[in-house]
């Protein structure tokens, strides 16, 4: 009995030592993605310029709800430095720039699907969808912020994609299956790391968190003509 305790322990202690394996992720990541019908986050953003080693920072929060199965909506608010709200709704895309009581409309045409790569990796996308788009490598574990994560390692399959977008990870912490960090590497040594704090799941958020509140009086262009 003392010899199978002990076989018990030593292989409770290799399995913890050995880490998650991609499968047991992907699995997390799908069962996520099953129930996933919106959230909010603080949203903490990070872009780096090689070129004139120039680091810039932006705060604010994000919306994204499934309207239906492969269409989100999506708001982002940033609330520093600058104040200015995003929103993104099928291929169009708003800004608001409050400013100068401005919202810009954007038609994103074939760019739509570039930026579902870039934006809503790890949210309500199931292993299969990812696998469509990327090949998928578990990168180990690591903690951040005290939290204990599996990193999950994304290139773009497609050449077009990878014009705009070398490599892609993503931080899931053990216990969820929605990401709290991505990190997008947009080549000659620029990135964009994009940190989520305060996550909140929920399945009844209304469409007016992912729509923008412009007043009566806002100017509208469209610098696409």
């Amino acid at each position: 009995m003392r010899a199978l305790s002990k076989l018990a322990i030593l292989c409770t202690i290799s399995a913890a030592a050995h880490g998650e394996s991609l499968s047991e992720l992907q699995a997390r990541i799908d069962q996520s993605a099953t129930a996933f019908r919106g959230m909010t986050a603080k949203l903490r953003r990070i872009s780096y310029t090689a070129v004139i080693k120039d680091t810039s920072e932006e705060q604010g929060t994000i919306a994204i709800k499934a309207a239906k199965p492969k269409e989100m909506q999506v708001r982002v608010d940033f609330t520093s430095p600058d104040v200015k709200s995003w929103a993104f709704r099928g291929r169009k895309a708003e800004l608001f720039i409050p400013k100068i009581n401005t919202v810009q409309e954007y038609d994103l045409g074939k760019h739509g699907k570039l930026l579902d790569q870039f934006l809503l990796l790890g949210f309500g996308t199931m292993v299969k969808d990812l696998q469509k788009s990327y090949n998928l490598k578990l990168a180990g574990e690591e903690s951040l912020g005290g939290t204990k994560t599996s990193k999950l390692e994304l290139i773009p399959k497609s050449e077009e994609a990878r014009t705009h977008l070398q490599k892609v990870e993503i931080w899931f912490p053990l216990s969820a299956g929605n990401p709290i960090q991505q990190k997008f590497y947009l080549g000659s040594g620029d990135y964009m790391l994009v940190t989520y704090q305060d996550t909140k799941i929920d399945p009844n958020l209304p469409d007016t968190a992912v729509r923008l509140a412009l007043p009566a009086n806002v100017k509208r262009e469209y610098p696409q003509k």
